[in-house]
């Protein structure tokens, strides 16, 4: 299986878990692989729990289709940037999954302190202000984080994820998912205790 087979059926197989999993409902998110100079991404108006590999397209890093009969997602320029601040980030996983979508159409960051594990993987996931789904004012508005952070939330539109494999970005879809419902959860029964400053120092440090 050559290069470009393998990523389309990474993407495939993650989309339809991402759909199994009630992640990515509908004609909603994205998914996109680096492959050298180039970028393949789900075209749009595709379904990602329901890929085809007619739907991915491959593109360059000024979001010109170079492969395939369909436009790339409306969304293509978001993922090129990330890529570009973060060499490191390979794969991106855009979704408007229940859980994390209230949190960003409440305008809700997601940066207490409540679990080890969101600590460990996140520190937090900040909040984009909003911008219209697909303008370059999304771009800019998201882009901000792309530096210091593998995950964001974007105001009444969804969340987004890179990493270097997509198996890890998919289990940060995971892990975040959860970790808004818990946060959500909290909230039903009078707030959760956080962490200390000490506690967070802690866990922070068993990265070393």
């Amino acid at each position: 299986m050559d290069e470009i087979k393998k990523l389309k059926s990474e993407l495939i197989e993650y989309g339809k878990l991402a759909g199994v999993k009630n992640f990515t409902p509908g004609y909603s998110g994205n998914l996109s692989a680096r492959w050298g100079d180039k970028i393949l991404i789900t075209s749009s108006g595709s379904a990602n729990g329901y890929l085809s590999e007619d739907e991915i397209v491959v593109m360059d890093f000024e979001g010109n289709l170079l492969e395939g009969n369909k436009k790339p997602s409306s969304e293509k320029m978001l993922h090129v940037e990330f890529y570009k601040q973060r060499p490191d980030v390979n794969y991106i996983i855009h979704v408007h999954s229940p859980y994390l979508s209230t949190f960003a159409c409440c305008r809700i960051p997601l940066d207490e302190p409540v679990m080890a594990e969101n600590v460990f993987y996140f520190g937090q996931i900040p909040l984009a202000d909003y911008g219209l789904p697909s303008s370059m004012d999304l771009v800019e508005k998201t882009a901000k984080y792309f530096k210091d952070f593998d995950a964001v939330l974007m105001a009444n539109h969804g969340f987004i994820v890179g990493d270097k494999t997509i198996k890890d970005a998919f289990l940060k879809l995971e892990l975040a998912e959860s970790y808004a419902q818990v946060v959500f959860n909290t909230k039903l029964l009078g707030g959760a205790k956080l962490f200390t400053q000490k506690e967070v120092d802690e866990i922070n440090s068993l990265k070393k």
